[in-house]
């Protein structure tokens, strides 16, 4: 065991967000695993990373997913499919947009806090706030 952990069932935890809410079923020092799960009409910020480096994938729904290579660069739409995932490395600027219910699959670098926020319609601007 390198950190001392053992095997076992792992803690479940459910964040409301004024968008869904996360479920984080997985957190090691190594990895973090959620579901997303975004209601229809609703939208994450616009944001990006200093550290955190996370691939998402579709489980179902139909997502508009705004990317952009750098702070500053103009977003563009890559529509994703269900059973399709998209990686950001730090410093990526992205938003999800659910046209539909959607739930998405997180998998992770540990920074939970690490987000940048740059425009968000729920008054979250800048800040690490659920």
């Amino acid at each position: 065991m390198a950190d001392g952990a053992s095997s076992g069932r792992a803690d479940v935890r459910i964040v409301p967000k004024p968008w869904g809410h996360e479920t984080i079923w997985a957190v090691t020092d190594r990895y973090v695993g959620k579901v997303l799960h975004i209601r229809a009409g609703h939208s994450l910020s616009v944001q990006y990373h200093e550290r955190k480096d996370e691939t998402i994938h579709l489980l179902s729904g139909d997502l508009i997913y705004r990317v952009a290579e750098r702070v500053g660069g103009e977003l563009r739409d890559v529509r994703l499919k269900p059973g399709e995932s998209y990686r950001n490395i730090p410093g990526t600027v992205h938003q999800m947009e659910a046209l539909t219910d959607c739930d998405v699959l997180e998998a992770s670098t540990p920074d939970l806090n690490d987000v940048v926020r740059l425009t968000d319609r729920y008054g979250r601007e800048g800040t690490n706030a659920p």
